[in-house]
């Protein structure tokens, strides 16, 4: 199971006992029917998953697609690209090179959690093959599950993923308390803020040029190669380096520290990628490949971080589109800057009071249903323990 587990937990499982089984006994690996992206049509019944890794392989959603195209809920898709499984709560269908992983037996919600963990273990195996010996090895592959009296223990998962699932959302609980984030009552200002935003009309927008307003952030180029560099912090290598990917922010590498630009408080937009997609990067990385980053130019008004993430969903209205991809590139910088985004304005300058305030209610929003989650799920666990 991920993560650092506590004594107790650890006890219980090294107390329990193991038994040795094959993939292809408990699930069935099979093609998906892939579907033309161009013909969908927007709506929340249905998710079309590709093999990327970003939103658990959810690319968009779709309200009406052929009826064999879908395949049911309660069952795993498997992208080939980065092996990674997620399990489906709704009815979905897959783009290319996707794999449905349906189990033979039958899986509670929890045990749900226990198995998409040993699923995901396999990632290191599933990629040092060709994609099409994916599915004879996944088959032929044996993990370990608890049993009793010869079966596989569900109850043992179900207790086990409960307990894991109450320590970390203890975790949670205490970090939100110590940091202030427990408050999540909407002052009068935030509460008209999100009134304001929401009837849209009664916000006064300007429009103005993103060149006009921030500018790119010269950096040194490194010498490293992505495939060359650690996915994760390692020795010296602890500054994370952005690409054009849109996975984890574009932050995906590790280099050494000395030699390197390090960046905070900007903006970083990818310059050649499938997805152009703005991110406001809070903590120190740089720049490795095939990415840039712009901050703030004016030296009148600083602004601030919650101002810089509404400027970032504004800068995705025009970026982040679905028209553009690596065969139809939005460009670098020169054609960014010249595009024209949409601000609130106030006695015919950005309002930067509003925004602030707005972006304070969003995330107290947010915070709100984390805690009440939080709170929801102590409860069920202790129910269930």
């Amino acid at each position: 199971m991920p993560g650092k587990i506590d004594a107790s937990l650890n006890n219980k499982l090294q107390a329990v006992k193991w038994g040795e089984y094959k993939l292809g006994d408990l699930f069935e690996i099979e093609n998906t029917l892939s579907f033309n992206a161009d013909k969908l049509v927007p709506g929340n019944d249905y998710d079309y998953v590709t093999r990327t890794s970003l939103n658990q392989g959810i690319l968009t959603t779709t309200g009406f697609v052929n009826k064999e195209n879908i395949n049911s809920a309660g069952t795993w898709s498997l992208g080939l690209l980065q092996m990674d499984f997620f399990y489906r709560k709704k009815p979905w269908y897959a783009g290319q090179f996707v794999r449905k992983i349906t189990p033979k037996i039958k899986i509670g919600k929890s045990a749900v959690l226990f198995f998409s963990t040993l699923l995901n273990k396999q990632k290191p195996r599933l990629l040092s093959v060709l994609v099409r010996d994916v599915d004879k090895l996944f088959r032929s592959t044996k993990i370990q599950l608890p049993t009793r009296n010869d079966c596989i223990d569900f109850d043992f998962m179900e207790s086990f993923v409960a307990e894991l699932e109450a320590q970390r959302v203890a975790e949670l609980e205490a970090y939100l308390k110590i940091s202030g984030y427990d408050n999540y009552e909407l002052s009068a200002e935030e509460l008209d803020a999100i009134r304001i935003f929401s009837s849209f009309k009664d916000v006064n927008w300007g429009t103005y040029k993103i060149g006009d307003l921030f500018e790119r952030v010269e950096t040194k180029k490194l010498t490293y190669k992505a495939k060359e560099l650690p996915k994760r912090p390692t020795d010296n290598y602890v500054l994370p380096c952005l690409t054009s990917s849109f996975q984890n922010q574009g932050l995906n590498y590790y280099a050494p520290t000395i030699g390197a630009t390090v960046l905070s408080n900007v903006i970083s937009i990818p310059s050649n990628s499938d997805v152009y997609r703005a991110y406001y990067q809070t903590r120190d990385f740089t720049v490795l490949s095939d990415a840039y980053a712009i901050q703030w130019k004016s030296d009148e008004f600083e602004i601030s971080p919650n101002h810089y993430l509404f400027m970032v969903m504004c800068i995705n209205k025009v970026t982040d589109l679905p028209i553009y991809s690596y065969k139809n590139k939005l460009g670098g910088w020169n054609v960014v800057k010249n595009k024209y985004i949409r601000l609130p304005e106030k006695d015919g300058k950005i309002d930067f009071a509003f925004m602030e305030t707005f972006i304070s209610a969003i995330k107290k929003m947010a915070i709100k249903d984390v805690v009440t989650y939080a709170d929801k799920k102590i409860k069920t666990t202790k129910d269930i323990i």
